[in-house]
């Protein structure tokens, strides 16, 4: 052939050879129906094309690949591309209005995941959340879940499981919805979802009620609770319900304590990036310093609380079932971080102090953000609580002991 332009046939075309590499050849097909369709013939496939002019820009739209694609259907992709830019419609436009439609939950999660910085547990408890509660969701398009299934699927798991967790997987999904609502937008910077199903469950009130747990270890029973913990046959665990108990730390703070964030001169240690993303440090009372210490002298690993092999211990759920059975008081990590709270409020230690001890967000309190707690004014603090548990569980000599009920607690958060 003399001239890249022809009427194309199937023989014409597969007589054509691949191009160089690094090379592209533009073939254009002269059929009175052939809309400007064009063919490009590169190093690795042929490609059939349409390439026109939108809104004095140039855009080339890629139809499909020879020989999968025949030539008359190419011909018709291409009119209709034509028939588009006609009315002033960019195809590569539409085509990404048309991809971000087709969205799906799954597809928006991972998209969501891609632009947050998230602790592994919270994205854990996400996939979970999404995959109990709604997985049959999880593939259809996000425009196709209406505020009905919401209200639907939020009642009946909620009756039928958790209403704690319906609530908290349909907050994951709105949180969703928000995101794409501001990410997913065509070419004109209009959003493509304009409408969060979620939100009908606050229109219309109808979040599941869930009373905030209020178990912890009442001053009574910490000597039976502290007796079966000593009784376990895992220093590991042992050691580590004792420190949860006396500082107040969350489950997975605790778990991930490292030999590098605990100093033994000073008497400190430091929870780094926990729940508020603030490091958090705390000062060790006489009797955790010397738990420490012992731990420290025997310890082959980075972690503070690891097994005779250096791994992070991790499964202590029949330790929490045997220390039950032999006390009759049954009590989660975060009870202990209940129990922590509440004795700290029982002794009349300042609020501010608590908070700091807590590594609670002060939030709108204008107040708090002008006080610096020094690690050393908490040092009073923390020794006062870690006395009242001691005494209370017989381990240092009997005193005093104020009793505190369920009506006293306090709100300690996640």
């Amino acid at each position: 052939m003399s001239s890249n332009r022809f009427s194309f046939t199937k023989p014409l075309l597969e007589s054509l050879q691949l191009a160089l590499p690094g090379q592209r050849i533009i073939f254009h097909d002269t059929h009175k129906h052939a809309a400007g369709l064009q063919l490009r013939v590169s190093a690795t496939a042929k490609t059939f094309i349409v390439q026109r002019r939108v809104n004095g820009m140039p855009e080339r739209v890629s139809l499909g690949r020879f020989p999968l694609m025949t030539i008359e259907q190419a011909r018709r992709a291409a009119a209709e591309v034509s028939a588009t830019i006609a009315k002033g419609q960019s195809p590569a436009a539409e085509r990404k209005r048309e991809t971000l439609e087709r969205k799906t939950l799954q597809e928006a999660f991972d998209d969501y995941m891609g632009r947050r910085t998230l602790k592994a547990q919270t994205v854990f408890d996400i996939r979970r959340c999404m995959n109990e509660v709604y997985p049959d969701w999880l593939k259809k398009p996000l425009q196709s879940i209406t505020s009905e299934m919401v209200i639907k699927r939020h009642q009946s798991y909620g009756e039928a499981h958790s209403k704690a967790r319906a609530n908290l997987a349909m907050r994951y999904l709105r949180a969703i919805f928000n995101f794409a609502a501001v990410e997913y937008e065509d070419p004109q910077g209009h959003p493509i979802i304009t409408v969060n199903p979620v939100k009908k469950l606050s229109a219309t009130k109808a979040w599941h009620r869930v009373e905030r747990r209020q178990s912890l270890i009442k001053s009574h029973e910490l000597g039976l609770w502290w007796d079966a913990v000593q009784s376990l046959p895992s220093p590991d665990i042992r050691d580590y319900l004792i420190l949860l108990v006396l500082t107040g730390l969350r489950r997975e703070e605790a778990l991930g304590l490292r030999w590098d964030n605990v100093d033994l001169i000073g008497k400190t240690l430091t929870v780094q990036d926990p729940k508020n993303r603030k490091d958090h440090t705390l000062p060790l009372s006489d009797f955790l310093l010397n738990l420490l210490i012992q731990r420290r002298a025997v310890s082959v690993s980075e972690f503070v609380f690891a097994d005779g092999e250096g791994r992070r211990i991790s499964n202590f759920r029949y330790a929490l079932a045997s220390i039950e059975k032999v006390s009759q008081v049954r009590a989660t990590p975060h009870d202990l971080r209940r129990t922590f709270a509440t004795i700290a409020e029982s002794l009349d230690i300042p609020a501010y102090a608590l908070k700091r001890l807590l590594n609670h967000a002060t939030g709108a309190d204008v107040t708090a953000g002008y006080i610096v707690a020094n690690v050393e004014r908490l040092r009073e603090p923390m020794q006062k609580v870690t006395d009242f548990i001691l005494k209370a569980a017989g381990v240092c000599e009997s005193a005093k002991i104020i009793p505190f009920a369920r009506g006293e607690q306090i709100s300690i958060g996640a």
